[in-house]
């Protein structure tokens, strides 16, 4: 029962790195099979938002196969698929769809380059000239299209400066005449560039932790890379691998001195770039159930191990004479201990746990068979919620409990008490 205007409105108003627990359920609204809002239009605009959302966030690929599950051959979503396939390098298919029916798209820049992409250069450069003359190209994308249908022009052309408003078209033709543009300035998605194996190991590693920071990549993935060879300098990126080698290796070894050690310093590391639930995620269940680690490292392997999928797990190895892990414990269980709460942080969490019902605020759109609106809404409201923002906490959590997103709500709660207040 919601419109279109209000869903897509809520897509265009999600946070680029949320919450971990909120980024998953973002993917999980936006990637599900869905029925459009009643009143959407034939301009497919419930879908293209959930398109630039995920673009937004780095999601060339799940974006990709839910345009390719939507069928998009057609004019209304061409053009997307276009983009996306460009960021990932696999225009072939949908070039090969517009050189079949040009009526697809009205981008003459896209139909030159697929044209020419099908093999059809003739055709291309007529395409060209008849562009330029109705004067339907921008400079940037004129002087790129004239190099790249004629390869001896690049010699003698100077080079161009990155253009103000890239494209992914752009972005491929820049790399075509031998002038590809770092990524680091770009939206997050074209880093996905960056992950080719023609790539340096350091642009790797970089596209990488951008990318698992908004769950883009999994977390294998960037372990992979940190571990793929010895760091090659120190400082910066190099401390990150430096780290989560000797923190590998302490792990495999089982040395619980040289565990401690290294666990300091690679989750300060991590924190620093916004990573800790990828590692948390990558080494959480091995820290639960080490033994012998000193007191202030076991406190932290805890913690680490709560922001993990095996959080219940992980809360049976919990401190209960010490009331900050006592009261973790018992969140991480469903039921967060009242009496612990000792900051209005915890006690808002604690309310949530309380509640028997969505809040007042998001049960008219569940009465009004709104049930994605309101998530959404929820989601959003926590997500943005300030350092002060208890009762916009307290709402969201239980209302997503009230809707069966149980998982979600504890490791949200989790997620903030450890990492945003560092409980």
């Amino acid at each position: 029962a919601s419109t279109e205007r209000a869903v897509t409105a809520q897509f265009a108003r999600l946070a680029p790195e949320p919450l971990p627990a909120i980024q998953a359920l973002y993917y999980t609204l936006l990637l599900a099979e869905a029925e459009a809002p009643a009143d959407a239009g034939a301009g497919a605009g419930f879908l293209k938002a959930r398109l630039a959302a995920l673009e937004r966030f780095g999601a060339v690929d799940p974006a990709l196969a839910l345009i390719e599950r939507a069928g998009p051959a057609t004019p209304a979503l061409f053009d997307r698929w276009l983009d996306l396939a460009l960021l990932v390098g696999t225009e072939d298919t949908p070039c090969k769809a517009l050189a079949d029916n040009p009526s697809l798209s009205q981008r003459y820049g896209a139909r030159i380059f697929c044209t020419a992409r099908a093999g059809d250069w003739q055709t291309a450069a007529l395409l060209y000239e008849t562009a330029l003359a109705l004067d339907l190209l921008s400079a940037t994308e004129g002087d790129l299209l004239a190099q790249f249908l004629d390869p001896d022009m690049v010699e003698n052309s100077h080079a161009l400066a990155p253009a103000s408003d890239m494209t992914p078209l752009l972005f491929r033709l820049y790399e075509s005449v031998g002038e590809p543009l770092p990524t680091q300035g770009l939206p997050r998605a074209y880093a996905m560039a960056d992950l080719r194996p023609s790539s340096g190991w350091k642009a790797r590693i970089d596209a990488a932790e951008r990318l698992t920071r908004t769950g883009a990549l999994p977390p294998n993935r960037l372990l992979g890379l940190y571990t793929e060879r010895s760091p090659a300098a120190s400082g910066g990126v190099w401390a990150r691998v430096a780290a989560m080698q000797a923190f590998d290796a302490a792990l495999t070894n089982g040395q619980p001195d040289a565990i401690a050690t290294a666990l300091s310093e690679v989750w300060r590391l991590m924190r620093e770039q916004r990573l800790s639930v990828s590692f948390a995620e990558l080494y959480g269940k091995d820290l639960a159930s080490l033994d012998g680690l000193p007191g202030p490292a076991r406190a932290l392997a805890l913690r680490i191990s709560l922001l993990s999928p095996e959080y219940e797990t992980a809360a049976q190895g919990a401190n209960p004479d010490d009331p900050a892990e006592a009261f973790l414990a018992g969140l991480a269980r469903g039921a967060p201990p009242e009496k612990l709460a000792d900051t209005p942080l915890k006690q808002a969490v604690a309310r949530a746990f309380d509640a028997t019902g969505p809040a007042r605020t998001h049960a008219g759109m569940l009465e009004g068979d709104k049930l994605g609106q309101a998530i959404l809404t929820a989601a959003l409201q926590l997500d943005q919620a300030g350092p002060r923002g208890f009762d916009d906490i307290s709402n969201s959590l239980a209302t997503l409990r009230a809707v069966g997103l149980e998982d979600t709500a504890r490791r949200a709660a989790l997620q903030l008490l450890i990492l945003e207040r560092g409980t």
